[in-house]
């Protein structure tokens, strides 16, 4: 599929020239570090040095205060607390890092997570009646809440406080809990607004430590929970969640939990420096899939382990979850290919909107993820449960998917999200009403460009300006994500050098020897499912190549070497 090329625009020259004199650095660098906002010397210093002395005081929160007076209370009154926490990536490691330092001074807990399946997300009913049950008077609620105005209501009913931890907007209403804390409440002035819904968890720990004059080393052990929730959750690596994500993945390099520990080797990555993408693609998805196969409370049950042997046996288990997972995923989602290609009034269309009523709910996502990805065009994907559709959303750069969802919202029984991601629930006989209503509204609002994949590029360089400096400088850039990607460049007219060739078991991958026409420099490198340009990359003519600057170890030994995005012929 072909992808546009925007580059963005240069940083200001006078301000790139001060800061390469300032810290010795190129010229290209610093263009990459102005663009982040990094334009003297003290913020070069924070963002290559982060601090956990710079994070935020937690009591900047709205409700802090309150939150930390509820929890001291309950403690102090010997009540039972219940964490409830959603059951995904983040609900779960939220739920396993409040419940387990917690643990540390206080006994008197349990934990919750719904059932995907029986429940649905967030805060529900039955939960609420558990912890009635259980004889619970303080619910704290993670990563989900901000919008469960009824159920807050419910818990009432019962005698039972609420104090809801959430990093979505909230609605209109805020629920009448003990305390809400989100930084993305109207009210609040919090510094930073993107924290992950464990990170949320992390301050309201972070505060109850400050309240009671205990040491925050202790907390700082559970970072490698925030990490993996940052990453998962697709949040902005910026800020706070920078330098989280930063010490977070320190732990999980040196000293992950057990629980993290037996994930890591189960993958595969023992031994090896794990980066956020590695928790994006090996990490994340064996902790969502017990959510998605089974129960999200075995992922919070291996994440609190001690055991060795236990969190082996739990993590094979969710790692056998993984694998109905990946089945499920790769079936449905050729299934939904299949559809698409056999019908012809798809071809033209600017949505997609399909409906099979025996598709595993737990995988539409990452389904929808993936027509997005092949047809490149706002993809709702939908089931059947409980005699309900409901499904999940998925959009392309730049366009408002919650906007288009919310057009339809007469015909919704209940819906949800933001700009690229929402999940939605109707009436099965609605389904095709929608679809027609989805693609007018899509139709009418998407513009042409939106249609077409987009690779936005840091810089434009020469080959001749790469060099072991460079990617010692780029490797500190890091961790990567969203609000701080890994830079991305491109260089003109560079040609085969004579060895360039397909690779992989499938010959699927091209492997590339590059020289640059204007310097003579020549460079490695390799595009992964490239196997298409690899006849045009040979016949010796010039071409154009977006990549990021990538080292590569071989044998103890390290070398440079590009990994391509992306490849162009325009000569």
């Amino acid at each position: 599929m072909e992808k546009r090329w925007t580059i963005k625009a240069s940083a200001d020259n006078e301000l790139i020239e001060t800061l390469a004199e300032a810290l010795n650095l190129d010229k290209n660098l610093c263009n990459l570090l102005v663009q982040r906002g990094i334009d003297d010397f003290s913020s070069a210093k924070q963002f290559f040095r982060p601090s956990l002395d710079e994070l935020h005081d937690p009591f900047l929160m709205k409700d802090m205060d309150i939150a930390v007076n509820r929890l001291a209370a309950a403690m102090r009154n010997g009540e039972k607390i219940m964490i409830y926490g959603d059951y995904d990536v983040d609900g779960t490691t939220s739920v396993a890092l409040v419940y387990s330092f917690l643990r540390r001074y206080y006994q008197n807990l349990e934990f919750y997570i719904p059932d995907r399946y029986k429940e649905g997300y967030g805060v529900s009913a039955l939960g609420i009646e558990t912890a009635a049950d259980y004889g619970c008077r303080l619910i704290i609620s993670l990563d989900c809440g901000i919008k469960a105005v009824n159920k807050v209501k419910y818990a009432k009913k019962f005698g039972i406080d609420f104090i809801v931890c959430d990093h979505h907007t909230p609605g209109e209403e805020l629920p009448e809990a003990y305390a809400c804390l989100d930084p993305k409440r109207a009210d609040d002035l919090y510094p930073y607004k993107d924290l992950s819904g464990c990170g949320v968890g992390f301050k309201f720990m972070q505060a109850f430590c400050l309240h009671h004059g205990f040491p925050l080393e202790p907390l700082y052990k559970y970072l490698d929970l925030v990490a993996v929730s940052i990453a998962s959750d697709i949040v902005p690596v910026t800020g706070e969640n920078r330098i989280m994500a930063s010490f977070g993945l320190q732990q999980l390099n040196k000293e992950p939990r057990t629980g993290l520990q037996s994930i890591i080797r189960i993958a595969n990555m023992e031994g090896k420096e794990m980066v956020m993408s590695d928790i994006v693609f090996k990490i994340g998805p064996r902790i969502n899939a017990a959510g998605r196969i089974e129960s999200g409370r075995e992922a919070v049950e291996l994440l609190i382990s001690g055991e060795e042997s236990l969190a082996k046996s739990m993590s094979n288990n969710i790692n056998d979850h993984n694998e109905i997972r990946k089945d499920l995923d790769r079936q449905t989602t050729l299934e939904a290919l299949e559809i698409l290609d056999k019908d012809p009034s798809q071809k033209d269309r600017k949505s997609t909107v399909l409906f099979k009523p025996d598709w595993h709910k737990g995988v539409i996502g990452i389904v929808a993820s993936r027509l997005t990805d092949s047809y490149y065009r706002p993809t709702v994907i939908l089931t059947e449960s409980q005699g309900l559709a409901t499904g999940s959303a998925r959009s392309v750069d730049g366009f408002d998917l919650y906007s288009a969802v919310e057009s339809c919202s007469d015909l919704l029984l209940s819906f949800g999200g933001h700009i690229y991601a929402a999940g939605l629930t109707l009436e099965v006989d609605k389904v095709p009403l929608f679809a027609r209503r989805f693609e007018e509204w899509v139709s009418n609002h998407i513009l042409p460009e939106q249609l077409i994949p987009r690779i936005e590029i840091d810089a434009e360089i020469k080959l001749k300006d790469i060099n072991a400096k460079v990617l010692r400088i780029l490797k500190q850039f890091a961790p990567f994500g969203p609000g701080n990607h890994k830079p991305l460049f491109v260089t003109r007219r560079v040609m085969d050098y004579g060895t360039s060739k397909l690779v992989g078991r499938d010959q699927d991958h091209l492997k590339v020897e590059l020289i640059e026409e204007c310097s003579g420099s020549i460079i490695r490198g390799i595009g992964f499912s490239m196997k298409e340009h690899a006849a045009m990359v040979k016949s010796g003519e010039p071409f154009d190549i977006v990549y990021s600057i990538e080292e590569n170890v071989f044998n103890g030994k390290s070398s440079i070497q590009i990994l391509l995005k992306d490849l162009r012929f325009p000569y």
